[in-house]
């Protein structure tokens, strides 16, 4: 039996980056089937003035180029909130093996909130799901970043 390792500390990390630099923080990270990290990304949608840049989808875009394919089969995620639907629909297209997120995101999940993504007959690849990994410190990274926010 293989002995199950985390990769959500790079995650949190990447957050950690992305609120420094004023974005909400999320963080992802991609590991290969043996474990080799392959891309980590941050949100960087205000640095970059591009919507779509998620940290998911940062991470996908990096990791597909450095494996030089279209597709992560077997490739893991880590993210540290909950993937919204446009980013679950990306993690889907690029067919990952297994999804870790750490804080569910009830107004704006795609994955086990709202959309449900992964459940929809138009789904053409569900990973494997596993929430809450390290839940408590990937919410405490959102929570500081907003209540700054708010003063």
């Amino acid at each position: 039996m293989t002995q199950f390792t985390s990769y959500m500390d790079i995650a949190i990390e990447e957050a950690e980056r992305a609120a420094a630099r004023g974005e909400v923080p999320v963080g992802a990270v991609i590991v290969s089937k043996a474990g080799d990290v392959i891309a980590r990304a941050g949100n960087r949608t205000r640095e970059i003035n591009d919507p779509t840049a998620h940290a998911e989808i940062l991470a996908i875009r990096s990791a597909c180029k450095a494996l030089g394919q279209e597709r992560l089969t077997g490739c893991d995620l880590y993210v540290t909130l909950e993937p919204c639907p446009m980013c679950a629909a990306a993690i889907s297209n690029a067919r990952l093996a297994r999804l870790y997120y750490g804080a569910s995101d009830p107004k704006s999940g795609g994955v086990a909130q709202g959309a449900k993504v992964f459940s929809h007959a138009q789904c053409h690849h569900a990973p494997e799901v596993y929430d809450g990994i390290a839940e408590a410190e990937c919410a405490e990274v959102l929570t500081v970043f907003f209540e700054g926010l708010r003063g």
